[in-house]
């Protein structure tokens, strides 16, 4: 018998594992502190405290990049000190992997590479698509219904998924997340202010004030940056109404990648997609007021997951407990030899 199951939801900026012989849940940041391009410092949340505030010898990168893995190595390395630090060997075991739909079959299959062909030996990998496991997360009936539009807004990537009787039907994944969300308010803030701010900084402020919150437009927080006309590091207002101007488009292009979708699915699935409502997943959509936007947008019922941060990899923990939801997980092995037949 296998030594233990991991469910793994491999996010861009975070890692959540689901470990069934603990039954329990924890999460780390995908960062690795690496020394003079060669020697590796520091992992996970370790390596993400430094992340804007190493010298210059020390670079901290993200193993992944876009929802899929671009540091192959790096990765591996990452997974598996994680796994030693929970006092996991992670050898023998068998794995659960959450993956991106609208990605290439190589970049499918790196995700199934990862621990087939590393040191953790593992016994079995199967993999099970992120929109599926967030319906299963969601407690939805994915099995049965007749259309469900799920909406999971990550770091670097939002995937939209249609899914019908338990198959994804239509799906598409934007290079739109968190980071970008980041960027566009830091660049907003640097044009209005000739203020230079850091995405630490950028995705406090869009934490704190998100799309809606019933906040007057001239709500402000001090933040600290440096001024670009003086050089000097000083502390700036920076107003609710400023941010909320940086979201406006990348949000907008949100929705609209939304309503093509819909628009693209036969009538009676966009019908079941209208009476089920949309439904919201991954850490973004902790942004207080996006399940109000979205719906005042495209004139939908929207519902965010309770814990969306969590969603996909509670999904992994009920597929890997339950022997009925466990066939929305196949091996890349089995599907290459049906490839091949």
């Amino acid at each position: 018998m296998a030594k233990n199951t991991y469910g793994l939801d491999l996010g861009s900026y975070e890692i959540k594992v689901y470990d069934k012989k603990n039954d329990r849940i924890w999460k780390a940041k995908d960062a690795i502190a690496i020394i003079n391009g060669k020697e590796i410092f520091a992992i996970g949340d370790d390596a993400y405290v430094m992340y804007e505030k190493t010298p210059e010898n020390i670079e901290v990168v993200f193993p992944m990049k876009s929802g899929v893995i671009s540091r192959f190595n790096n990765m591996q390395f990452l997974l598996q000190g994680l796994l030693k630090k929970e006092r996991q060997s992670g050898k023998g075991s068998e794995y659960v992997i959450a993956v991106p739909t609208d990605v290439t079959e190589v970049e499918k299959k790196a995700f199934f590479d990862l621990v087939i062909h590393s040191t953790a030996r593992a016994k079995e990998v199967n993999i099970v698509e992120r929109a599926i496991a967030d319906a299963v997360g969601m407690d939805l009936d994915v099995k049965n219904t007749n259309g469900l539009l799920v909406v999971n807004f990550g770091g670097e990537t939002t995937e939209v998924s249609v899914l019908v009787g338990g198959g994804m039907v239509f799906n598409q994944l934007m290079k739109l997340g968190g980071v970008f969300l980041d960027e566009s308010i830091a660049s907003l803030v640097r044009r209005s202010h000739d203020f230079l701010i850091g995405r630490l900084t950028a995705e406090a402020l869009r934490k704190r004030f998100g799309v809606y919150t019933g906040e007057p437009e001239d709500t402000a927080v001090m933040v600290a940056g440096r001024d670009l006309i003086t050089g000097l590091p000083v502390r700036k207002p920076i107003t609710l109404g400023l941010v909320r101007s940086s979201l406006r488009d990348p949000l907008l292009d949100c929705v609209r990648s939304v309503l093509s979708l819909i628009d693209r699915t036969p009538p009676e699935i966009r019908t079941a997609i209208y009476e089920n409502g949309i439904f919201l997943t991954g850490g973004i959509a902790n942004m207080p007021g996006l399940d109000t936007y979205i719906e005042k947008a495209t004139g939908i019922r929207t519902r965010t997951a309770p814990d969306p941060e969590l969603c996909t990899v509670m999904g992994l923990k009920k597929i890997i407990l339950s022997s009925e939801l466990s066939k929305f997980a196949y091996s890349m092995l089995d599907e290459k030899y049906r490839w091949m037949r």
